[in-house]
């Protein structure tokens, strides 16, 4: 009888104490890399964004989960050792927000999944296209075809005097060329002298900016890049000091003082960038996670700064205008 009783307990005895082991183990806690190219500073609120987006969805970092903070400080040959330092600290996922940043993630590593927010992945070679992207790589894009264009006919109506207009390109961008043409044909339609300056580092933005002076251009603007998000006090203060109307395509320009933005939200596209990060966690394929376009887009307008260069933005303008800085 004892016998009997012992060949029935011992399998639950066995199974007790291997269920008893098991949740003695404490679970993996998931572990980000954020890999941004610019500073810490210039993108706080953006991080804070993606934070939000993960509470949103029950992390909490910290927690039950960790997110490792690289910052390439505007520095581009940076950014392959500082991904590098990622894969060694054993990331599950890879968030960047910039085709350098995701080509340095992608060199490091072919099998870690990255969630990029990038102006053109199929034009970048990221992915195969947007709904299906068919390697380690997804997320969002902030490409929208005609943004050049809307941004320098809004930047017409704040000038309506301006005939001479500059424009700063960075030809490495992915989508320069097409920015370059959309802005060019804009210009034509409202009969601008539309000039164009291709910049690539400091050097070449000190360049640019005796030419825009030289050239007599009434006012500016530029294509969104690594380069120009790094230089931010540098362009502001250019600005500034010879009093030229400028859009931004970023809103930090504007809430450090500039005059004028439009461009897709970031803090929205990093929020989104979460859920991403979510569904790879939980066992989906980047490969298989369709690229989000943008939906949500923001126009702001710093009255304070129009007042520094003594311009007076259109009342019909201001009221179209998400956020007026007053």
């Amino acid at each position: 009888m004892k016998a009997k009783i012992l060949v029935y307990a011992l399998p639950v005895l066995i199974l007790t104490t291997i269920h008893l082991a098991e949740a003695q183990q404490p679970k993996k806690v998931p572990r980000i890399g954020l890999l941004l190219t610019s500073s810490q500073s210039f993108t706080l609120a953006r991080i804070d964004a993606f934070r939000q987006g993960l509470h949103t969805l029950g992390y909490t970092e910290g927690k039950n989960i960790v997110i490792e903070y690289r910052y390439a400080e505007g520095k581009l040959d940076r950014l392959p050792d500082l991904a590098t330092e990622l894969m060694r600290l054993g990331v599950d996922v890879i968030v960047t927000g910039t085709v350098p940043g995701v080509l340095a993630a992608k060199n490091a590593s072919s099998t870690i999944p990255i969630v990029s927010i990038t102006a053109d992945p199929v034009a970048a070679g990221l992915v195969e296209s947007l709904a299906r992207p068919g390697g380690n790589v997804t997320g969002l894009t902030n490409l929208s075809l005609d943004l050049s264009g809307k941004r320098l006919a809004l930047l017409k109506e704040a000038v309506p005097g301006a005939t001479r207009v500059a424009f700063l390109w960075n030809r490495l961008s992915p989508v320069a060329s097409l920015a370059l043409k959309t802005t060019q044909e804009t210009a034509n339609a409202l009969g601008l002298q539309f000039q164009s300056f291709e910049v690539q580092n400091s050097e070449n933005l000190d360049s640019a900016f005796q030419t825009v002076l030289r050239e007599h251009a009434q006012a500016f603007l530029m294509t969104p890049g690594p380069i120009i998000a790094s230089h931010q006090a540098q362009i502001l203060r250019f600005a500034a000091n010879n009093r030229l109307p400028a859009m931004y395509p970023y809103s930090e320009f504007v809430d450090a003082g500039g005059l004028m933005s439009y461009n897709p939200s970031y803090d929205d596209m990093f929020r989104r960038a979460a859920i991403y990060v979510d569904k790879i966690l939980k066992g989906r394929k980047p490969a298989d996670l369709p690229v989000e376009q943008p939906t949500k887009f923001e126009f702001i307008i710093n009255l304070k700064a129009a007042k520094q260069i003594s311009l007076t933005i259109p009342p019909n303008l201001l009221a179209r205008a998400d956020k007026v800085i007053r």
